[in-house]
């Protein structure tokens, strides 16, 4: 059984020091943007339609900085907008030229789906759009992360293929793959492309995705702690090999997941 305490967030908040993840304001990457706000309680910020991440910054009391997640198709030579309470800030991002990569899948279906497939995907797709723009409070923020596998980088973030937003680690089948944070189960399925899938909450707007598993050893609801295993490195869905397909999402844009790694 797993003990947890949980506080008032107003409370909590303005004591704890946080490890922030890298920034990189460009698409796929992190902006941290401190706020005009000084009041006792987080405010409230929005980045287009998506409640963004709010956390105590480091230069006093009630002084608050949002993390903002940027989309891959973000436009670089537009300013960037938040929405506050009282007011907007804009900031500028750069931009990115990831690489391409073309990959010969031996499953024609996952290259050239049928009717039935594509409206399995869809429907799959709708149930990890909601698990994505899922918000929670919890006690502490997460906004750093282990890595969940022991592995080879085989694939990059940003990587220019089909849905390719995340980071793909090369392991054995059947290594276990851990929860690099504290977070909540939001969706477990066998997907269509992903094949066995889990996705955390780890709070204010930060998920990750674990894709291609050879199984799945958790329970819609569940919570886990740091290292509590998951499940185990495999092959199934769309992949050339046993590999971990790994995705952070925060304020449902995906974002790279190195800005993120204690490692790193």
């Amino acid at each position: 059984m797993r003990w947890r305490l949980w506080l008032s967030l107003p409370l909590l908040l303005p004591t704890l020091c946080f490890a922030l993840p890298e920034e990189a304001r460009i698409p796929g990457g992190v902006a941290l943007i401190p706020l005009p706000d000084a009041s006792a309680q987080a405010p409230q910020v929005r980045y287009g339609e998506e409640r963004v991440m709010v956390i105590p910054a480091a230069t006093g009391a009630n002084s608050w900085q949002a993390v903002i997640g940027i989309p891959l198709d973000a436009d670089p030579t537009q300013p960037q907008r938040l929405k506050l309470d009282r007011g907007e800030i804009s900031f500028a991002i750069a931009d990115k030229a990831y690489e391409s990569q073309h990959l010969t899948v031996p499953n024609k279906r996952h290259v050239d789906p049928d009717p039935e497939d594509l409206k399995r995907w869809q429907r799959e797709s709708a149930e990890m759009k909601a698990a994505y723009r899922n918000w929670s409070e919890p006690a502490t923020p997460v906004s750093r992360f282990s890595l969940p596998v022991q592995g080879r980088f085989s694939s990059p973030f940003g990587l220019r293929r089909f849905f390719h937003s995340g980071l793909d680690i090369a392991a054995a089948k059947g290594t276990p793959v851990l929860a690099p944070a504290a977070g909540r189960v939001v969706a477990v399925g066998d997907y269509f492309f992903n094949g066995n899938t889990v996705i955390l909450d780890h709070g204010y707007g930060l998920t990750t995705m674990y894709c291609h598993l050879s199984r799945i050893d958790v329970k819609l609801g569940e919570h886990l702690d740091p290292g509590d295993t998951l499940g185990a490195v495999g092959a199934t869905g769309r992949v050339t090999g046993p590999h971990l397909h790994w995705s952070v999402s925060l304020n449902n844009a995906r974002v790279d997941p190195l800005l993120f790694l204690d490692e790193h």
